[in-house]
């Protein structure tokens, strides 16, 4: 049964320079219940939870807990009063080990001078078997794999002893049997009478676990019910006003050619295996190949390889007939190649640059004429992808880190098409991106497709994967375990080949 309201927005507003994110939304977070937040990105979700956590300050309204009004001014403040959040974007330092970051900013001290590091780690140990991961405390967050990273950050919210978890796109980088843990978790702290203010793009799991759904659109109060009386018809309406085009494949073309031919691609990791385990593929010109796997089936090595990211890597690349042997990243860009990472923060931007330096990075040479650069040209090229993507933001000088996470990936897609691609990959493209979003990302890599390019994208959602590819390569242990075109692929077959690396490294297989 749902308790009462722990903690309550009134009229809470939030105006940045040229922008107004939140306007008078009220919002109430209950006992005992998963109180889900939902809108498009942009609609104000990460904005009212920064306020709710002590993040940033509302510019109008007022909050009250257990009924009293309250002022956080810092996430400490938030913290001492029982709040806690897990940041939509990693809020980690990767210089440090997985326990120094889940201790940061409030370690046990021995004799009120010294630090217990051995009772860190082993608190750590425990979190991570909680959340069934074997990561050593000691490993630095740098050497984790962003859906580690996200366990991580999740460990470190559940350290603390919150009466309130907020919960910002936890699930974005997380594998299908990962979320399922997540979930027993939220069980038990639901079941504690933990508060949990849940945000995610991925409606089936809100109608799933939600007991509240509250919507935002446009920094306003769309709407509120409870989630057992709505359904996802209902929560897409009330965000996006409209049904959005239900996605359908694009056929290859009769006359396509090989854009891109994979032999023999060999990469080892630090444990002396194969992250990429002598693999061979071809991409069609004109083709959506869908590459899908679970945590550590090598998707992403593999673009990193492709990209030429990973020097050390063996085999033949060959793009549109040409070896791309010894090519750098750049020498690959200009060939033909675009990658959209996983990791949108790390590698896809660079955080105090504003959009259009962003967007204009990986393409610079483009706009050189007589040794200088085009200033027109470049605003020109920027003007239009920003219309072309619907990226919801006030000027191209605004600096990237004011827009919300799925502008932040619409940003990092069009760096990639400013360079021309005749290849574009994209590592989890979905992440962190609402419904309507997705729906106009998948709709470029389509016309992209039709327009003769050749589109690889990784995903670990099935649905996401079903609904978009003309063809779908899995992977698993770094080994290509499957390749089926749209028609023939099912939900049971794609499950069976991704988890085929694990039955053959447990000797059930050949």
């Amino acid at each position: 049964m749902m308790g009462d309201v722990i903690l309550r927005a009134e009229r809470v507003g939030k105006v940045y320079p040229g922008t107004t994110a939140l306007q008078d939304v009220d919002f109430s977070v209950r006992r005992n219940a998963v109180n889900v937040l939902l809108g498009e990105n942009g609609a104000g979700k990460s904005t009212l939870m920064k306020i709710l956590s002590g993040a940033e300050q509302p510019s109008t309204g007022r909050l009250f807990l257990d009924d009293q009004p309250v002022t956080l001014t810092s996430v400490n403040e938030a913290a001492a009063q029982g709040i806690g959040i897990i940041f939509q974007e990693l809020n980690l330092c990767p210089n440090l080990s997985v326990a120094e970051n889940i201790f940061l900013g409030h370690p046990t001290v021995r004799y009120g001078v010294d630090i217990d590091s051995r009772g860190h780690k082993a608190k750590a140990r425990a979190l991570m078997s909680r959340l069934e991961h074997a990561i050593e405390p000691d490993t630095l967050v740098e050497d984790l794999r962003i859906a580690q990273q996200q366990i991580v950050e999740i460990a470190k919210a559940l350290a603390r002893d919150v009466r309130i978890l907020i919960m910002d796109e936890p699930t974005s980088a997380l594998s299908a049997t990962e979320v399922e843990i997540l979930f027993r978790v939220i069980g038990e702290l639901k079941a504690a009478g933990v508060a949990i203010v849940y945000i995610s793009h991925r409606l089936e799991e809100l109608v799933r676990i939600g007991d509240t759904v509250t919507v935002l659109r446009d920094g306003r109060l769309q709407a509120t019910a409870e989630m057992c009386a709505v359904d996802i018809p209902w929560l897409i309406t009330q965000m996006v006003g409209a049904m959005p085009a239900a996605h359908t494949t694009s056929a290859t073309r009769a006359d396509a050619l090989p854009l891109l031919s994979i032999r023999d691609a060999t990469l080892r990791n630090t444990h002396g295996g194969y992250a990429v385990d002598h693999l061979s593929l071809d991409v069609m010109a004109g083709e959506v190949v869908g590459l899908y796997g679970l945590l550590g089936a090598g998707r992403s090595e593999l673009f990193e390889l492709l990209i030429g990211a990973q020097p050390e890597a063996t085999g033949v690349i060959l793009l549109d007939g040409e070896s791309l042997a010894g090519q750098t990243i750049g020498q690959r860009i200009r060939a033909g190649i675009a990658l959209v990472p996983e990791d949108r923060q790390r590698d896809g931007l660079v955080q105090c640059l504003s959009v259009a330096d962003n967007v204009l990075l990986a393409s610079l040479w483009r706009f050189l004429s007589l040794g200088r650069i085009d200033v027109a040209k470049q605003r020109e090229a920027v003007t239009r992808t920003i219309r072309d993507l619907q990226i919801k933001v006030s000027s191209p000088d605004v600096e990237v880190t004011a827009l919300s996470g799925g502008n932040q990936q619409k940003v990092v897609i069009g760096k990639a098409l400013l360079t021309c691609p005749k290849l574009l990959l994209l590592d989890e493209p979905g992440r962190g991106i609402d419904v309507g979003a997705k729906a106009e990302v998948f709709r470029t890599m389509r016309q992209l497709a039709q327009d003769g390019l050749g589109v690889m994208f990784a995903t670990s959602d099935l649905k996401e994967v079903m609904a978009v590819a003309d063809r779908i390569v899995v992977m698993a242990g770094g080994r290509m375990t499957g390749d089926f075109p749209r028609a023939l692929a099912t939900e049971e077959k794609l499950v069976a080949a991704a988890n085929q690396g694990a039955a053959a490294a447990a000797g059930m297989i050949p």
